[in-house]
C-alpha cells in the first residue's frame, strides 16, 4: 500500500507559478511511476505530467513549458512546478502512484493504483 498526500495548492492570479508536493509513503519502492493528474468542475480527470523511477518524464501538451514535474527519491517527494499559470489551469490536482510494471499510457489514470486526497489550484483572471 502506497499513501499519497499532496499539498501546496493555492489561488494566484494569471501568470503566476505555484508549487505541489506530494509526499509517498509506504511501500513506494514499488512504484514505478508516478503521476499528476488535475480534474476540473464536469470534466474528466486528466493527466498533466508523470515521471518514472528511471527519472523520464513526460507532459500533457497544454503545460509542456510551463510545468515541471520532479521527484526526490530519498525523501519519496514527487513535486510539480507550475509557472505561467492560466485560468483554464483551474482544477483539483491529484498525485497518483503506478505500483509494478508502468505498463498502459501514463495519462490514464485507470494505469494508477494509488491515489491522494487532491489539492486545489485556482488561477484568476
Amino acid at each position: 500500500q502506497v499513501l499519497l498526500v499532496e499539498s501546496g495548492g493555492d489561488s494566484v492570479q494569471a501568470g503566476g507559478s505555484l508549487r505541489l508536493s506530494c509526499a509517498a509513503s509506504g511501500q513506494t519502492y514499488t512504484t514505478s511511476r508516478m503521476g499528476w493528474f488535475r480534474q476540473a468542475p464536469g470534466k474528466e480527470r486528466e493527466g498533466v505530467a508523470a515521471i518514472y523511477r528511471s527519472g523520464t518524464t513526460t507532459y500533457a501538451d497544454s503545460v509542456k513549458g510551463r510545468f515541471t514535474i520532479s521527484q526526490d527519491n530519498a525523501k519519496n517527494m514527487v513535486y510539480l512546478q507550475m509557472n505561467s499559470l492560466k485560468p483554464e489551469d483551474t482544477a483539483m490536482y491529484y498525485c497518483a502512484a503506478n505500483p509494478g510494471y508502468a505498463g498502459g499510457p501514463w495519462s490514464n489514470p485507470t494505469n494508477y493504483k494509488h491515489w491522494g486526497q487532491g489539492t486545489q489550484v485556482t488561477v484568476s483572471s
